[in-house]
């Protein structure tokens, strides 16, 4: 059974003042997500992704289609127990600290005052917040904000986890320490689904991906699917490179990049034989230092679905 499923999911709000009309954030998304997977929600700003989040929160509710969660309808209270939401701006009262703030949240939950107050020690460790915990939230960073709010999302020890935007705020060790969150809540068999605009953290997390741009999806599936991992060329990093090699590098190789300190890098085509080409520019006095493949990233694959869903100029 999928842990989070979607059909047909839409969304309309009214803009305007004098005559409202109806613009469309969500259109007919229809997903599904497989108990135990990371599975990364992507799109540029606007794209639907902060909609689609709250809708399955029920924090606004659909103009058509339907969403279920561990196989309930969104808003089953029994469901509510089994997960856990971080928002992507939370804000919480500010004169709490986050230990007196997670402990009122744990008590929500029905936990024991010995109960919560272990499973707030636990959760505030694992998102890193140490002394802090007993300063007031007002005196937190955004970034630690961002902590506080991870804290509370994994209080109830969840099955499912929804997490927008979870790196928002976070500086390179905060940006590390959640993905190794969300990699052991993978491996205790949690449901993670986060949306994100930061590529790299999606490659490097995810078991499978959703595109989404201009409220339509645009691409799902497994990176490995998605993505087209055939070599595109090769880039050969060389130094020592003699002025009549140099010369004659504009004319052998199609793109001809300098780099610091005097190497220079170069782009061979997929179907060159690289052995070969190396072994003449060494015998030609250049010292060869590395040689990398040239594939299609994540990103390569979100621009170019972006481009396609965007409306194409009509030319009269």
């Amino acid at each position: 059974m999928p842990a989070i499923e979607t059909e047909g999911l839409t969304k309309d709000f009214l803009v305007g003042f004098w005559r409202p009309r109806p613009y469309r954030a969500l259109d007919a998304l229809t997903l599904s997500v497989e108990t135990g997977e990371v599975f990364g929600f992507l799109g540029p700003n606007g794209a639907g992704k902060s909609t689609t989040l709250k809708l399955l929160m029920q924090l606004i509710f659909p103009s058509g289609g339907s969403a279920r969660i561990l196989g309930s309808p969104v808003g089953d209270v029994s469901v509510r127990r089994r997960i856990g939401f971080l928002a992507e701006n939370p804000y919480y009262y500010d004169y709490l600290t986050a230990e007196e703030l997670l402990t009122y949240f744990a008590r929500l939950f029905g936990y024991s005052s010995p109960d919560a107050r272990i499973r707030v020690t636990r959760v505030l460790d694992q998102v890193g917040l140490g002394s802090e915990r007993r300063l007031r939230l007002r005196q937190f960073s955004k970034g630690m904000v961002q902590r506080v709010g991870l804290a509370q999302a994994l209080l109830n020890d969840p099955e499912v986890v929804f997490l927008d935007e979870p790196m928002s705020g976070l500086d390179p060790l905060g940006r590390r320490a959640v993905r190794d969150l969300i990699l052991s809540l993978r491996a205790r068999g949690c449901t993670v689904f986060f949306s994100s605009h930061i590529l790299s953290d999606a490659e490097a997390l995810c078991d499978r991906v959703a595109i989404v741009a201009q409220g339509k999806l645009a691409a799902a599936g497994r990176l490995d699917e998605l993505l087209a991992f055939e070599l595109q060329g090769w880039e050969l990093v060389m130094s020592d490179v003699p002025a009549a090699l140099h010369a004659q590098l504009a004319s052998r190789f199609a793109t001809v990049t300098p780099l610091s300190h005097g190497r220079v890098a170069v782009t061979l085509a997929a179907d060159a034989e690289p052995d070969r080409v190396m072994a003449s520019l060494s015998a030609d006095g250049a010292r060869i230092e590395s040689l990398n493949p040239i594939r299609h990233t994540l990103e390569d694959l979100f621009i170019q679905r972006v481009r396609d869903s965007q409306p194409r100029a009509v030319t009269l």
